[in-house]
């Protein structure tokens, strides 16, 4: 069953989760497959791939879904000007490194340091629901296939609620639905089949953790095998755009 849970978080954290301990693991990690890291590069053509470990240069994962955003995304920018769409761009891109930068360490059981308020409130929320992950796989890893012709790094691949999953971590200054996110799917839906490719592991699971300007966090959960078909067709629309 695939849907959407919108749920309060509870603050009350323990001192455990507060201060992470440098001998007593928090989140456990187990890794069935040691996976190289990619490198990307610019090439000639001006745009960035990601070389694999056989030679092979393939485009990311967001570069391809992003060809369907990119009349929607000038239409944006010519309405509210290149100054001011730079400007909430910058923002929001900033807010959403930190956000996940602060997720990463928590995951890795560091201490989180120093970051802008606005993102360490937003991160604040998700403690609760990254409390819920655990047997880690794979944190901020290279992943490609050959077969699809793709490449990206994942935020996350662990258990969520007992169930081995691909999570990712998004930010939002609303509430968005989930028809309003389907990049979102295809985006982990090619991750879980990247994954397969490589280890030989299916993962059936997909989960967005988002967290929302003012809002609670809004948890997404969705099945992998109902978002191939628009995978799919994403990359064909990009290939044609070329």
């Amino acid at each position: 069953m695939t849907g959407i849970l919108l749920v309060k978080a509870s603050s009350a954290l323990t001192k455990k989760h507060l201060q992470p301990s440098s001998t007593q693991l928090m989140f456990n990690y187990c890794p069935p497959v040691k996976l190289p890291d990619l490198e990307s590069k610019t090439f000639e053509d001006g745009k960035r791939y990601y070389v694999t470990p056989e030679g092979n240069r393939l485009p990311s994962v967001t570069t391809v879904l992003g060809a369907l955003k990119k009349q929607e995304i000038m239409a944006w920018r010519k309405r509210v000007g290149e100054e001011a769409a730079n400007a909430i761009s910058r923002k929001a891109s900033g807010r959403g490194t930190n956000v996940h930068t602060l997720c990463e360490r928590y995951l890795n059981n560091e201490k989180l340091g120093d970051i802008m308020p606005d993102a360490r409130e937003m991160f604040n929320d998700l403690i609760p629901y990254l409390n819920k992950i655990d047997n880690i796989w794979y944190q901020e890893q290279a992943l490609w296939s050959n077969q699809l012709g793709l490449a990206g790094r994942v935020d996350c691949i662990a258990e969520y609620e007992g169930e081995l999953s691909v999570i990712d971590f998004k930010t939002s200054k609303r509430i968005k639905t989930r028809e309003s996110i389907q990049d979102y799917f295809w985006q982990t839906c090619a991750y879980a089949l990247m994954v397969e490719e490589l280890t030989g592991y299916a993962i059936n699971n997909l989960t967005i953790i988002m967290a929302v300007d003012n809002e609670q966090p809004i948890i997404f959960k969705e099945k992998t095998e109902d978002h191939i078909e628009g995978l799919v067709k994403a990359i064909q629309f990009y290939k044609e755009q070329e």
